[in-house]
């Protein structure tokens, strides 16, 4: 299956035809539809259960366009505007509203104009208030958000969202008692790379469904599944889905319905991007992109993953060749005016490189797109297709 709006972009065989064919001065999206389509196949063969994509982390429509095509038809959407997004693109697909705290009245317009039914709340007064924007319980599966303990993931999701097991239990049987489906949903963090942080999680999802003394729904097992990133210690995939059945098992003879909402995991390797140094001084490059458009994760307190580079250079003939020599650190700097426009680690590349030079990040398909600014003037909003 093909994306509907491939056949628009430029299409070429490999990165280097892109550089030799559109020389570009400013950053180059690279899509690459086998890579959506093989991060897909493994949640869709293997996890057990329904698998969400988390639209926040890149809301692109040609991204989107490849996880639809990948065979993803249930979305993660965390506010009113992505689920017009996604049905205005996908009719068919299914919406899944899980963002614990909703603006006033998003809810209801997700509810009457577009049939969303799947909602989260970690606390009363949103209980309350989605209880009183729908109107119709019944037609509800309203997933209680747990808090689960720091551990195993590069970024910490529970500070924010989530409640104790003794509250959730709670909150289950209000969810009950007003006649909706009772459900249960947790997020180990971003970027987790300890597949035992689900086998927890779900621990404490069996216990606080066993306090509230009703029969939960569905189990919503949130995000975080890593992407491939290097800096980073990334275990199997298989490892996860191995870990999260064999937890699953504990709930004995009554295992819920389970859903999961990876983000990066689906998209990282999908994406390429294609930059252009444009100053060199002496162990310091200047590049056509930076912090303030698609490298701003990698400013986050205690990220420690980078993307994979290669480095090209056009010769005479208007070839990419990939750049010879050593490799160095160079510190990165982006075009715009602010000196915190800036890589937070150093690069390793070729000693020899040079304005005019090319460098090529992998797999940036996750929060690079979500996250960009206008900041100066520059936005990244050039795409092209490498492969079928």
């Amino acid at each position: 299956m093909s994306s509907r709006v491939e056949p628009l972009l430029p299409r070429f065989a490999s990165v280097e035809k892109v550089i030799e064919r559109l020389k570009p001065v400013e950053p180059v999206y690279v899509l690459h539809p086998g890579r959506f389509a093989a991060a897909a196949k493994r949640f869709i063969d293997s996890f057990p259960g329904d698998t969400l994509f988390a639209v926040k982390a890149n809301p692109a429509p040609l991204v989107l366009d490849q996880v639809y095509a990948a065979g993803i038809r249930h979305f993660d959407t965390a506010s009113l505007p992505e689920i017009e997004l996604v049905r205005g693109r996908f009719p068919d697909a299914i919406c899944h509203f899980m963002a614990p705290v909703r603006a006033p009245g998003s809810a209801k317009a997700a509810f009457e104009r577009f049939g969303v039914t799947d909602y989260v709340v970690d606390c009363d007064f949103e209980l309350d208030k989605l209880l009183a924007e729908t109107k119709s319980p019944k037609k509800l599966r309203i997933f209680v958000r747990i808090a689960t303990p720091l551990g195993g993931a590069v970024l910490e999701l529970s500070s924010k969202f989530g409640t104790t097991p003794e509250d959730a239990a709670r909150l289950l049987k209000r969810v009950a008692e007003a006649g909706a489906a009772p459900a249960i949903t947790f997020h180990v963090g971003s970027q987790c790379l300890s597949p035992f942080s689900y086998a927890q999680a779900v621990e404490m999802a069996r216990r606080t469904a066993l306090l509230s003394g009703v029969e939960i729904a569905a189990l919503d097992l949130g995000g975080g599944f890593p992407g491939p990133y290097p800096g980073n210690d990334v275990p199997p995939y298989h490892w996860y889905f191995d870990t999260i059945r064999e937890a699953l098992q504990t709930f004995g003879a009554k295992v819920p319905p389970v859903l999961c909402e990876p983000g990066r995991a689906l998209i990282a390797e999908g994406m390429s991007l294609i930059t252009q140094v444009i100053l060199r001084k002496g162990d310091s490059l200047y590049m056509n992109d930076g912090v303030y458009g698609s490298f701003d994760e990698l400013t986050l307190p205690g990220w420690t993953a980078d993307y994979h580079t290669k480095s090209f250079t056009l010769d005479v003939k208007n070839r990419a060749l990939p750049l010879p020599g050593e490799q160095r650190p160079f510190r990165i700097f982006g075009p715009t005016c602010d000196t915190l426009d800036v890589l937070p680690r150093p690069l390793m590349l070729p000693e020899n490189i040079a304005a005019g030079d090319f460098i090529v990040f992998e797999a940036i398909g996750a929060y690079s797109v979500a996250v960009r600014t206008s900041f100066n003037g520059f936005f990244p909003d050039n795409w092209a297709v490498v492969g079928n």
